[in-house]
């Protein structure tokens, strides 16, 4: 018979994404048995986590601070603002070392069907940024999938409504693949060809 505590455990990590029973049972009695301290430190870092990391307030992604140190960063391209779905999307851009604008994250993606709609992934807020904010051409990097493209095609009306150029980063990724799977090398050619939405939906 298993400790309550075990399988308290066990069932907790099963929210992990592609964690299954095995695997989480692998991983705690692992922990248990040769990790102990580094469960200690894991646990206290999730509740930290938990408890104190928010929302940036400028560009959405997860933050300890009102703003992030991204966002804080005076060094960056304040004419450029690239469009992810989420806050993994853009830590995959930023390690290419290619983009050097600002970001804002949608933290999803249109899904009517899902009941997430504009007000949802921000879009006011985005708005906002463009009305603002000296920026001159905004980036779509949405995943290639049909929400994604959704979502690209709606966000350019509305910089096409305020005159502002929208792009979208070149096919060089994978169509229905996610960004936070891609290598640098990938990326950094899809944001180096990137072309006008109009000729990518050509």
């Amino acid at each position: 018979m298993i400790s309550p505590a075990i399988t308290r455990l066990i069932e907790a990590l099963r929210c992990l994404p592609g964690v299954g029973p095995k695997s989480a049972q692998r991983m705690v009695f692992y922990l248990l048995q040769h990790a102990r301290e580094q469960a200690k430190l894991l646990a206290s870092s999730l509740d930290y986590a938990a408890s104190n990391v928010t929302h940036c307030n400028r560009c959405r992604t997860f933050s300890e601070r009102d703003i992030c140190l991204l966002c804080n960063n005076p060094n960056r391209d304040q004419s450029l603002l690239c469009i992810v779905e989420t806050p993994i999307d853009m830590l995959v851009l930023e390690q290419t070392g290619t983009y050097r604008g600002y970001y804002f994250v949608l933290m999803g993606k249109l899904s009517p069907l899902d009941g997430i709609g504009p007000e949802e992934i921000g879009i006011n807020q985005l708005l906002e940024r463009l009305e603002k904010e000296p920026i001159k051409e905004v980036v779509l990097a949405t995943n290639p999938t049909v929400e994604g493209d959704t979502t690209a095609h709606y966000i350019a009306e509305k910089c096409k409504a305020v005159n502002i150029s929208c792009t979208r980063i070149a096919r060089g990724v994978p169509l229905g693949s996610e960004l936070e799977y891609l290598d640098s090398r990938t990326l950094t050619q899809a944001f180096t060809h990137r072309a006008l939405l109009a000729e990518a939906c050509d």
